[in-house]
C-alpha cells in the first residue's frame, strides 16, 4: 500500500456536522463505487476510513460527520492543505446484477457512496430511484444533487421536520425496482433486508485499523466463512450476510 498526497481544494460544512471535502490528486486506484479511502490526519495514528462520494476528472469528493476528535480535526483543513490516503480500498458494489431499476437506499452518512453509484447506473441507461433517511431536516444532504442527475429521490426524517416520517423502510414501498444497493449503520441495514423484496448488495460501516485486510480487526461472519469488511467488503450481497 502507497500513500497518495492529496490537495485540498475545499472543505465545508453542507448540513448538521456533516461537511463536504473536495481533494485533488491521483485517484485512478479507485476503480468501483462503495470503494472508500482511508485518510491520515495530522496527530492521529489510527486512519479514518471514508467511502468515495464521487470523482469528476482529478477532483475526488467525500462526505463525513464529526463524530469525534480525528474527524473533528478534519474538519480543520482548508483549502491547500496536504492530506494523505490510502485509496482503493474495498471491494466496491456490483453494477452488473442491478437490473434497470435498482433502488439506492442511504442512512445518514451511508448515503455518499451511492451517489457515485447513481452516477454509473445512470451511464449504463439504468433508472435508478433513491431513498435517503436522516434524524431532521438539519441534517439532510444531497437531495438535490441526486434530483439533479434526474432520479425520483425520496427523503425520510425520524422525526418528521422535512419528507416522510419514518425511517428508509417507510418509502420502500412507494417504488417499483429490480435491485437494492444499500449503505447506513447496521439496524437500517437489517431493517432493509427484512423489508425488501429483492436481491441487493449492502456497504457496512465498521471500525478499522488497518483498512487493507493485514489486521484482520473488523473480520465478520458470513454464511460463506469469515469475511473482513476493509478488505473483502464493505460491500456484502443479501445472500450471505448473518445478523
Amino acid at each position: 500500500m502507497i500513500d497518495t498526497i492529496f490537495e485540498v481544494k475545499s472543505n465545508k460544512l453542507i448540513a448538521k456536522n456533516t461537511f463536504e471535502l473536495k481533494l485533488s490528486g491521483d485517484s485512478s486506484e479507485i476503480m468501483s463505487p462503495g470503494q472508500f479511502v482511508n485518510l491520515k490526519i495530522d496527530g492521529f495514528y489510527l486512519r479514518r476510513p471514508i467511502s468515495v462520494c464521487d470523482i469528476d476528472n482529478d477532483i475526488l469528493t467525500l462526505v463525513y460527520k464529526v463524530v469525534g476528535e480525528g474527524t473533528e480535526e478534519l474538519s480543520l483543513y482548508q483549502k491547500g492543505d496536504e492530506i494523505l490516503a490510502l485509496c482503493g480500498l474495498g471491494n466496491g458494489y456490483d453494477l452488473s446484477k442491478s437490473g434497470q431499476h435498482p433502488l439506492l437506499i442511504g442512512g445518514g452518512v451511508g448515503t455518499p457512496p451511492l451517489y457515485y453509484l447513481c452516477k454509473k447506473l445512470i451511464e449504463e441507461k439504468k433508472k435508478p430511484s433513491v431513498i435517503i433517511g436522516f434524524g431532521s431536516y438539519d441534517e439532510v444532504f444531497y437531495e438535490k444533487e441526486f434530483k439533479k442527475l434526474g432520479c425520483d429521490v425520496f427523503v425520510t426524517t425520524i422525526d418528521g421536520s422535512y419528507g416522510i416520517k419514518g425511517f428508509v423502510t417507510n418509502a420502500i414501498d412507494k417504488v417499483d425496482y429490480s435491485y437494492i444497493y444499500t449503505c447506513g449503520p447496521e439496524p437500517m441495514l437489517k431493517a432493509v433486508y427484512d423489508a425488501s423484496k429483492t436481491s441487493g448488495q449492502y456497504s457496512f460501516e465498521e471500525r478499522m485499523g488497518c483498512g487493507f485486510g493485514a489486521c484482520m480487526g473488523c473480520t465478520c461472519k458470513t454464511k460463506y466463512g469469515n469475511k473482513r469488511i476493509c478488505k473483502d467488503g464493505p460491500v456484502l450481497c443479501k445472500e450471505e450476510i448473518i445478523w
